[in-house]
C-alpha cells in the first residue's frame, strides 16, 4: 500500500494544474498556492497592460489559440478535475526549507493578503514557470522519481 503524501504545488498555471491533477489521482493530499486572484499563470495576464510582445511572437491566429482560449481551457480543466477547491488564491510562497526532523519534510512559508503563516509538507512541486525568479539553494535533499 502506497503512502499518501501532503504535497504543496507552487503556482496554478498549466504545469501546476497538471501536477495537482496527477498527484490527486494518486490519492495525495494536494494544496496549490497561487499568488494571484485567478488560475492560469502566464495566460492570466491583464489585457489592459500595454504590450505587443505576445502579438509579435504569436502572430498567426490560425495556428495558435488566443490567450483567452488557452485561459478558458485551463479554467475548464481545473473545473473538470475539481482542482479549484485545492487552490489557495492570493497566497505567495515566500520560502521553502527542509525540516530537520529525521524525515524529509518541507517547511513552506506563506503570505496570504499580508498574513504570514507556515505549513509543513512531505513534498513540494515548484511550477512557477520561466517568468518568475526563484531564489534557489544548493542544499536540496535527494529527489524521488517515480517511474511509469
Amino acid at each position: 500500500m502506497e503512502t499518501s503524501l501532503t504535497v504543496a504545488v507552487i503556482d496554478a498555471g498549466l504545469a501546476g494544474l497538471t501536477a495537482a491533477r496527477e498527484l490527486q489521482r494518486e490519492s495525495h493530499q494536494v494544496v496549490v498556492f497561487e499568488k494571484s486572484h485567478r488560475l492560469g499563470g502566464t495566460w492570466a495576464y491583464d489585457p489592459q497592460v500595454e504590450s505587443d510582445l505576445l502579438e509579435k511572437v504569436y502572430h498567426d491566429p490560425q495556428k495558435f489559440p488566443s490567450h483567452d482560449e488557452v485561459l478558458k481551457f485551463l479554467e475548464d480543466f481545473a473545473c473538470s478535475f475539481e482542482l479549484t477547491k485545492l487552490i489557495r488564491f492570493n497566497t505567495m510562497v515566500t520560502k521553502v526549507e527542509v525540516l530537520d526532523s529525521g524525515i524529509t519534510q518541507f517547511v513552506v512559508e506563506l503570505n496570504t493578503d499580508g498574513v504570514h503563516s507556515v505549513e509543513v509538507f512531505d513534498a513540494v512541486v515548484v511550477c512557477n514557470g520561466h517568468n518568475s525568479e526563484p531564489q534557489l539553494t544548493t542544499d536540496i535533499p535527494r529527489t524521488v522519481r517515480k517511474s511509469g
